[in-house]
């Protein structure tokens, strides 16, 4: 019971700030609508070098999960939403990112690029390292290559190592404090399915809620640190309670 009631609290402190949010500090529609749609134009825009580097941090460990996958899908839905042809923007944004999983251009030789473009504004240092540290550590476990990539990405982007390691740390410490496991009764209430349902059903609440709460890159612009760290946490609780059914109804 317990563990319900501290799901049901966080998940209306979450419910508060997504529909409190409603400005776009740094990316707009408004600032992309004379953007020309091309692979070649997006992949040298700030957002298409970002989005090579989610690559390479997705990559890093070897292996791209299921969690991972789902929140990049996200990022892919919210950024390519900012540019005047939406679906053309998406499919390119793709076709980058699996590049960039098989190329071997370093992190690092991209980040300089990145940081060229955004010229040293701390804000969207922040705003970048906080999403692919977040990416990090969504398994719960960061890998030494992780680790290092993200250490030499904020160091091409000239993010200050002070504040890149407090982050860091951030993250780690609330994935030691991790809520404890859900059990299964929980773990469906947790989703707002009930043990009848299909697994199809399922899948929507599960994805409906990881859109939700994900932290991803648009939205999290303007929010401090905490939204991050907890966000991430709210994701992973529903992640591990949709793993949870996914077990129990085999």
């Amino acid at each position: 019971m317990g563990n319900i009631i501290f799901l049901a609290i966080l998940a209306g402190f979450f419910y508060w700030i997504f529909k409190s949010y409603s400005r776009y500090t740094h990316y707009s529609q408004e600032a992309f609508k004379n953007f020309s749609i091309s692979k070649e134009s997006l992949q040298n825009s700030e957002l298409g070098l970002f989005v090579a580097l989610v690559a390479k941090v997705a990559k890093a460990d070897g292996r791209v999960d299921a969690l991972e996958a789902q929140l990049i899908g996200i990022m892919f839905d919210d950024i390519s939403a900012l540019f005047p042809q939406p679906q053309k923007t998406k499919d390119i944004l793709k076709e980058i990112f699996n590049e960039h999983k098989q190329s071997t251009q370093s992190a690092r030789e991209i980040a300089a690029a990145l940081a060229i473009k955004i010229k040293r504004d701390r804000a969207k240092q922040h705003q970048f390292m906080g999403f692919l540290i977040q990416l990090a550590f969504i398994d719960k476990v960061v890998s030494k290559s992780e680790e290092e990539m993200l250490a030499s990405i904020a160091e091409a982007l000239a993010f200050d190592p002070n504040s890149y390691h407090a982050m860091f740390d951030q993250f780690e410490k609330i994935m030691q404090n991790a809520a404890p496991k859900v059990n299964i009764s929980d773990a469906y209430k947790l989703l707002g399915v009930s043990e009848s349902d299909s697994m199809d059903v399922i899948k929507k609440a599960y994805r409906k809620l990881i859109r939700e709460y994900h932290p991803d890159i648009i939205k999290s612009q303007g929010k401090d640190d905490a939204y991050m760290q907890e966000a991430t946490r709210k994701t992973q609780e529903i992640n591990e309670a949709y793993e949870m059914i996914k077990a129990h109804k085999k």
